[in-house]
């Protein structure tokens, strides 16, 4: 990589916002560390290396073995060993391959984390983990084997795996051995010093990876949802007066005011919305769009300021304190705040889901003028009944994917890791939950779109105008029954790609 060509970003003690991560992960910006962090990194690994060389202290992961085998302590001379050891025997995975994307959030937070100072670890080995970010070397982590506790142990050795030259990465879309791809770099595999392997299994960065996709793409899903239901709430002839400032600020919810200004502004200036309304009252999937997806927004936001603590925060364990002459064995890796986040988190998103389906429903019943699944020859032509099926599908597919992994803890390790937080799971099941709303979404946008077109002439707001003359640049009006699998494809990556 010609790192001359590209922008260069250093790692320093800032504080990481959510928006920070996002930038970096999707730029091309080639990562580096700064000056200042790595005085810190250096001092940190110095300091071990002098307390092991001085000292005969046992402390636990450095000198001793690990899980249940804490007080079986190991000699200087195979100290080394101990650490590929560590990560080869921890390289359990199973399942599918997490998606690149999550791969390269893992190694920029993991390097960050590393990067405080307080591991350990030796400069080469971050500067080797941000060599993989920036050439796009993605090691092959699989979705299985984390209990979210000692940190996210399977999946971070299969990130270390390509460290010391092992294990399989992704390179230009194929899956390669690390080794191969490591002599076409003329790039030797490093050595793990005591503790380096320790310090990049412990750790929250495959939960915190997850978290951090999900609430910045969750915060995109809210505003689509937004966008989509006004254009429903049109189509449907509701009324307006349920997102009037006065009634929603009595109810002091924040994310309610806000959803119900933003159904306000885009619906004020409609036609549809100026005509005489036979109806004193919408149902619930209209009416309540404040408070639903303004309890989502609230949710968004406490998540969100739960993996900005987290991006920046010293996870592994034990804890090297080179100013206060302390190396502290605790708990900083147990996964139980990003567990108890993503189960919120899956619910919150899950709702919006769950919304717009009922949304859905009203549109394609044959409701309020609308002819029944919105197409013109109802009965010789299904039109969309079945995209409705689909939503409910995925709807209640959902609702099961929302029981909490939080709430779930097996003993591991004869006992010694004795309650874990299960958030790696939590964190794979509302990924599914995201995808899943995504799609729902494409096809309320479907129907939506589709019923303003029986309440032509009349219009809706410029800015609902504005979206549907784009969405119909991709999806035409339906006539007649064709395959809506194609309709649903296109509709979702119109609103999210």
């Amino acid at each position: 990589m010609d790192n001359e060509s590209l922008n260069m970003y250093y790692i320093t003690d800032e504080f990481y916002s959510l928006e920070k991560i996002q930038e970096l992960v999707s730029s091309k910006e080639v990562i580096s560390i700064s000056e200042e962090s790595k005085k810190k990194i250096v001092r940190c690994a110095h300091y071990l290396a002098d307390k092991l060389e001085n000292e005969s202290q046992v402390i636990y992961g450095i000198n001793t073995g690990f899980g249940s085998l804490c007080n079986t302590v190991i000699s200087n001379s195979e100290l080394e060993s101990l650490q590929v050891n560590l990560v080869r025997s921890h390289a359990c995975g199973t399942g599918p391959r997490i998606p690149d994307e999550l791969t390269k959030r893992i190694l920029l937070l993991k390097a960050i984390a590393l990067c405080k100072g307080h591991s350990g670890v030796y400069l080469e080995t971050i500067e080797r983990i941000l060599w993989l970010y920036n050439n796009d070397i993605l090691p092959v982590i699989y979705e299985l084997g984390s209990l979210g506790a000692s940190g996210d142990l399977a999946p971070l050795a299969h990130m270390s795996l390509p460290l010391i030259g092992e294990g399989d990465v992704v390179f230009k879309g194929e899956l390669r051995k690390t080794i191969d791809v490591l002599k076409e770099f003329d790039v030797q595999a490093i050595t793990l010093h005591p503790k380096e392997g320790l310090a990049l299994l412990n750790g929250t960065q495959f939960m915190a990876a997850y978290l951090s996709h999900i609430v910045s793409f969750g915060f995109r899903v809210f505003d689509t949802a937004n966008a989509v239901s006004s254009i429903s709430v049109d189509a449907l002839k509701g009324l307006i007066s349920p997102f009037q400032a006065n009634v929603n600020e009595l109810r002091n919810q924040a994310g309610q005011i806000e959803v119900a200004k933003i159904l306000f502004n885009r619906l004020k200036d409609s036609d549809l919305m100026a005509q005489k309304k036979e109806h004193v009252q919408d149902p619930y999937s209209l009416r309540c769009i404040p408070q639903v997806h303004g309890a989502s927004k609230d949710t968004l936001d406490f998540c969100k300021k739960t993996i900005e603590n987290e991006i920046n925060a010293v996870t592994d364990n034990p804890t090297i304190f080179p100013e206060q002459n302390e190396i502290v064995s605790a708990g900083n890796f147990h996964g139980q705040p990003l567990a108890l986040a993503l189960d919120y988190l899956a619910i919150a998103l899950a709702e919006l889901g769950s919304i717009s389906e009922r949304r859905t429903y009203k549109l394609i019943a044959g409701d309020r003028g609308l002819p029944p699944f919105l197409v013109k020859n109802p009965g010789l032509h299904s039109g969309l009944m079945i995209a409705q099926y689909a939503c409910a599908s995925m709807v209640s597919q959902n609702k099961q994917l929302c029981t909490p992994a939080s709430v779930d803890t097996i003993d591991s390790s004869n006992g010694q890791e004795d309650h874990v937080s299960m958030g790696a799971n939590a964190a794979t099941k509302c990924f599914k939950v995201l995808s899943n709303v995504k799609t729902v979404l494409g096809i309320e946008i479907l129907c939506a779109s589709q019923a303003m077109e029986f309440r032509r002439p009349l219009k809706s707001s410029d800015i609902n105008e504005g979206l549907l003359s784009a969405y119909r640049k991709v999806i035409p009006f339906i006539e007649q029954d064709r395959i809506f699998s194609y309709d649903i494809e296109k509709s979702t990556s119109f609103l999210f790609n």
